[in-house]
Parts: structure tokens; sequence; C-alpha cells
């Protein structure tokens, strides 16, 4: 399971270095590649609901298989691609479905096979190889695209997949039930109208805004803003409405005595709601640093892909340790405590590298506020992934697991909006703001925003490359300056940005505090699921009724 995450996650980070190098290739734009990226978040997110459910129903065992072979079919397509179109039916949409699969899966499969302080370190051990991956990647996928190719990323991927191939006759074959149902359309089709709508407004609203719209919207030719508001108002609306009918269809679905895609007392749940709140809230920080951090340290302080990796080393060490070794300790200290302190963690860490963000920043100054971040983030993941599945019967652990997923998906498309909106906007407004003011040039508050969003695009100046490819058409003066408004902007922005998330972290704070004191206790699942069947839904509902 670990092996599974780890490179469904180095999947994302390891290729998002390799855009400028894929546009060149592909003669096209930086948009048309990142589209690319956001098609394959936006397939998981759409289809990890339903997907999630599918141990219910199968042998866990043949479904995840057959979902890794889907995905190495997708690898293999990508790696091969010789347009963008080939790239986005491999990458995002056969490899999209298939990790729609085996996310969920690997935190049911888990749930399942282990118990008490086993389950615990399994998923600390799970946390903390992601974080790894997601540390990696970048280090990886520039050492490829720098000296052989960026399809090498995925080609090798084809190689870890064999080896977790190995390893799946140790997944229980049995599905969680002994009495499988049908799928539910009903509420499949909602929860992709709602999971889909969500992320892509997510998505959308760092260009056109949140509720007016910031530029024109355009469909097939037609400009789209009806009453001037932005399509991000829209789709978020039609994402919740969806959600509210999915949570009254499953209702009327159980009520008629029919299976429901997800059981009306896991949505229910108040200690597992409040775990999947927490987590969504984790991710959104996760992401939202993420976004920036890189953006940064490549903007404005010049590193590599490979020295971005270097920086990013601190908290991927920090979060593995801590994830990994911690779980005994809610032995001595309440697993929400331990939660809390990883979130003052965290918080600490931003705020140091708020004090820290300016041109003599180094990787060796940032490394402890930077692990400070990874431990927040160990010690939260160590419990809240335990903590939030215990809290269902095993039996409607893959339920759970959908539940919980897609909250993260929605969770990292919204950190990555809101934080990285709020970034690039402070950006691109200081560089209008530090022009304006080096020509001595007023202007009004309207004509000033239709700037920013020109600068916007026009050119992506927030990268180092496009940055001094616009720089080196311009007069040594001129150059001289835009580059030092260029990087007044982005300290700014850091900073701005670096605040953002400690606001988000005190809501995540005040977030842990409906958390359950201890881990709960819904039942007893057994150690060796290949020993013994799963209980029935029917057991599953009546311990708790009981």
């Amino acid at each position: 399971m670990s092996l599974t995450t780890f490179l469904i996650v180095i999947n994302a980070s390891l290729m998002n270095v390799a855009i400028p190098t894929m546009v060149a290739e592909f003669d096209t734009s930086i948009t048309v590649i990142q589209g690319a990226v956001a098609l394959y978040s936006l397939v998981i997110a759409a289809l990890i609901l339903p997907a999630g459910t599918l141990p219910s129903r199968r042998n866990t065992r043949r479904v995840m298989a057959i979902a890794l072979l889907l995905y190495a079919g997708g690898t293999l397509v990508a790696a091969i691609s010789w347009n963008t179109a080939i790239l986005y039916l491999g990458w995002a949409v056969i490899e999209g479905a298939a990790a729609a699969v085996l996310f969920p899966l690997t935190f049911t499969v888990l749930t399942v096979s282990y118990d008490d302080d086993a389950r615990a370190t399994a998923f600390g051990l799970l946390a903390g190889v992601s974080g790894l991956g997601s540390t990696l990647g970048p280090i990886l996928g520039g050492a490829l695209t720098t000296y052989a190719s960026w399809r090498w990323g995925f080609a090798l991927q084809l190689v870890g997949v064999a080896v977790i191939l190995v390893f799946v006759r140790y997944v229980t074959p049995h599905p969680l039930s002994d009495q499988p149902s049908a799928l539910d359309t009903g509420g499949t089709v909602l929860s992709i109208v709602g999971s889909t709508s969500l992320v892509t407004g997510f998505l959308v609203s760092g260009k056109y805004g949140w509720v007016v719209a910031r530029q024109p919207f355009v469909v097939g030719g037609r400009q789209v803003n009806p009453f001037g508001t932005s399509p991000a108002l829209w789709l978020l609306g039609v994402g919740l409405l969806a959600f509210a009918a999915f949570i009254q269809y499953e209702r009327r679905l159980e009520r008629a005595g029919q299976s429901p895609l997800v059981p009306l007392h896991v949505l229910t749940n108040r200690a597992f709601l409040s775990g999947v709140l927490t987590y969504n809230l984790r991710s959104i920080v996760s992401a939202g640093f993420f976004f920036i951090f890189p953006v940064y340290l490549q903007a404005v302080l010049g590193y590599t892909a490979f020295e971005t990796g270097l920086a990013l080393l601190p908290y991927s060490l920090a979060s593995v340790l801590f994830a990994a070794f911690t779980t005994g300790w809610r032995k001595f200290i309440a697993p929400r405590t331990l939660i809390q302190i990883g979130i003052v963690c965290m918080g600490v860490g931003l705020g140091v590298l708020y004090e820290q963000t300016g041109p003599t920043q180094t990787i060796t100054r940032m490394a402890l506020p930077v692990a400070l971040v990874g431990t927040g983030v160990g010690l939260i993941l160590a419990q809240i992934s335990n903590m939030t599945m215990s809290a269902v019967p095993t039996a409607d652990s893959a339920e759970a697991s959908g539940v919980l997923n897609v909250s993260s998906s929605i969770g990292y498309a919204m950190g990555t909006a809101v934080v990285g909106s709020y970034f690039l906007g402070h950006f691109y407004g200081g560089v209008v703001d530090g022009v304006l003011r080096a020509e001595h040039v007023t202007v009004s508050t309207a004509d000033r925003n239709d700037l920013v969003i020109a600068l916007e695009d026009a050119a992506e100046t927030a990268t180092e490359a496009t940055r001094q490819q616009f720089l080196t058409h311009l007069p040594p003066a001129q150059r001289q300056l835009l580059r030092g408004i260029f990087e007044n902007a982005m300290f700014d922005a850091q900073r701005a940005a670096l605040l953002l998330l400690v606001l988000f972290v005190l809501v995540l704070l005040l977030a842990s505090t409906f958390l359950p004191r201890q881990i709960p206790d819904v039942d007893d699942p057994p150690a060796h699921p290949e020993s013994r069947p799963e209980p029935s839904r029917e057991t599953a509902d009546t311990a708790v009724e009981d």
C-alpha cells in the first residue's frame, strides 16, 4: 500500500518540473500542459467516491491488480505520447481513473488488515511515504528532464507497478461485505457532478475571480458571465447543491431498503465527520504550502528543481519520522492532543519562514522551520487517518475511505486555488504598483486592476525562465529596475501567502477541538482478514445502533 501511494504521489510532483520542456517538445503553451495536470486532479476527484466503494462489492485483491494494470497502461501511453491529445488520454484520463481506485483502496486495506497500534503505525508509515514522494518527485523529475527525458519519468513508473504487483498476493481477496450490492447509479452521478463542479470551480477561481468576474469567460466564442459573475460562483454553487441532493438521495434510498453509495450512518457519524474536516483543512494548508514555496525558491532565490528538493528535504524527513514513529505516543498523550501539537508546529514553522523571507534566506536557515512544518504534518497524519477510519465499522471502511479521499482532493484543489491565487495576485499587483511608483504615475483602482490582469495574461513572470526571457529584451536600465521590482513583489507575495496559511492553521486548530479525545472503537476488526469473514452490513448497522 505504501509503494502504491508513493508511486501515485511521485507521479504528480515528478512531472511538474518537466512542464517547460514538454511545452517546447509538443510546441504548445504552458496552459495546455497545465491543463493535463488539472484534468488529472479532476478525474481523481470525480471518480474517487464511487471507485472507493469497489472493495465492498468486489474481490479486493482483484480490484487492486486491475487498477494497477490500468495505471501501467496509462503510464505507457503517456511515455510514448506524440501529441498533447495522447498525453491527456494516458496521463490525465487513464492514470487518473486508476489513481481514483488506488488512493482510497490503500486506506481500506490498511483498515481491515491491522488494528490498534499496528493500524496507527501503518497509517503513519503511509503518511510518511506520501510526504517523501512529494519531495523526491521534483528532484527525480528535474534530474531526468535535465539529463535524459521527461518520458523516463513515466517509463520508470512501470517498474514500480511491476514490483507492487509482486506483493498484491498479500492483499485480502475477500469483499468487505458478504452481501455485495449493485452500484448506486444515482448516488454515483450526483457525487461525480458535485466533485467535478467543486474542483473545477476552485481551479478557475484564480483566473476569473470568486464572485464578480475579473475577466470575460468565453465558451465557443461567446462570453458567459451572467449578471457579471464569475463562472467559479456558479460551479461552486452547482457542486454544493449536488452534494446536498446526494445526501437526500442516499437517505431516501436507505429508507427504501436499498443499498446507497455511502451508508447514512457514515455521513452522520460525528467523530468521522470531524476527522474528515480536520483532514480537509490539513490538505488545504499542505497544498498551499507546496504551491507557493517551490515557486518562491525558484522564481526569486534562483534555485534549481534539484536545490528546491533539497530545501524541502527536512520537511520530508521530519514528516516521515514523526508520522511513522510517534503512533505509540498515544499511550501517554491523547491522540487529539498530538494532532494539536502538530498543528502548532506547522504554525510556528510557517511563522518563522515569514520572518526569514528575504534575499538572505538560504537552505541552511530554512531547514529548521521547514522541518517544523514537516513535523506538524507527521504528527497530524500519524493520528488523523487512523482516528477517522476507526470511527466507522470495518465493514464500511471502503465507503468511509472514499468520503475521506474525496474530501482531501477537494481540499487540495481549494488550497491550490485560494492560496495560489492570493499569492499570484499579490505578486502581479506588486509588479504593477512598483512600475507605477517608479514612473510616478497614478491610476484609478479599476485601471490598476486591468493592468494586473493584462500582466497576468501577457506573460507568466512568476517563473524564473519566463521572467528572464522577458527581461532580456529590455535595455539594461529598465532590466535592472524591473528585476528589483520583481524580487520585491515576490517577497511581499510570499509573506502575504504565508500569513494566509497561518490563518488556515488557526482554523485547523479550531476544527481539531471537535475531534474525539481518543481513537474511537466501534468494532474490533480482525488482525488477519483472510482467517475469518468480515462482519456483514447488518452486523455493522446493529453495532452502530447499540
